[in-house]
């Protein structure tokens, strides 16, 4: 059972307070001692320890395992220094193991008012009938099968238009002069048969004067 070291009796009135160390008997003749934290911060400096002895233990367990499958391997003359070797990491196990062990007891001895509790989980946002994720698959569809093609469509019709040859200045004048010549022309053909059909309407009148004039019968028709 892991033993706790009586704390120090209250300091007299008048002096602060010293933080008295935690000892902690994880089973090896020399006990890993760890002081009781009393702030926050070192709450905080204590979880951030149990994370990197965490994660040097992952790499050392790693490492023995690497070490053990060259042992099974090696050749006889190899073998003495790859067993040093994993006997060394087993050792560096053990002892991380006891200080992991050591500063959760610390973590495990500070007041509640120091440790932070674990903030809820925040829902995941929505927006109407479908979730974040919904709606990031249904914009990149969108996108790929709607925009995209359009977007394709426009630049082709750009790029068409671009290599069209531009008109210059002469030419655009040329142009719009032979549209007016084109509107003159019309308007001296329609005057021209105006005055076409004038004429065969006063030819027809004269021949008409002209055979009542002279006492010749009308033609029946």
């Amino acid at each position: 059972m892991p033993l706790i070291q009586p704390s120090a009796p209250p300091a007299p009135p008048g002096m602060p307070a010293t933080p008295q160390p935690t000892t902690v008997d994880v089973g090896t003749p020399s006990p890993i001692t760890v002081a009781q934290p009393k702030t926050r911060a070192e709450v905080q400096a204590l979880k951030a320890k149990r994370s990197e002895l965490s994660n040097q233990l992952e790499s050392a367990t790693d490492r023995r395992a690497d070490v053990a499958e060259e042992l099974s391997k090696a050749s006889p003359v190899a073998r003495p220094g790859l067993e040093a070797r994993l006997k060394t990491l087993d050792t560096r196990i053990v002892q991380l193991e006891q200080e992991i062990a050591a500063n959760g007891r610390a973590l495990a001895n500070a007041p509640l008012e120091l440790v932070p509790s674990e903030a809820a989980p925040t829902p995941e946002p929505r927006y109407g009938p479908f979730s974040s994720d919904q709606l990031t698959g249904i914009t990149i569809v969108g996108t790929l099968f709607v925009l995209a093609p359009l977007a394709f469509a426009a630049a082709r019709a750009m790029l068409i238009r671009a290599r069209q040859p531009k008109l210059s200045p002469e030419m655009i004048e040329a142009t719009r002069r032979m549209e007016r010549m084109e509107q003159a022309i019309d308007t001296v053909a329609v005057e021209v048969e105006r005055i076409s059909e004038g004429q065969r309407f006063v030819t027809q009148l004269m021949a008409k004067s002209q055979q009542e004039r002279l006492g010749v019968p009308k033609a029946e028709g």
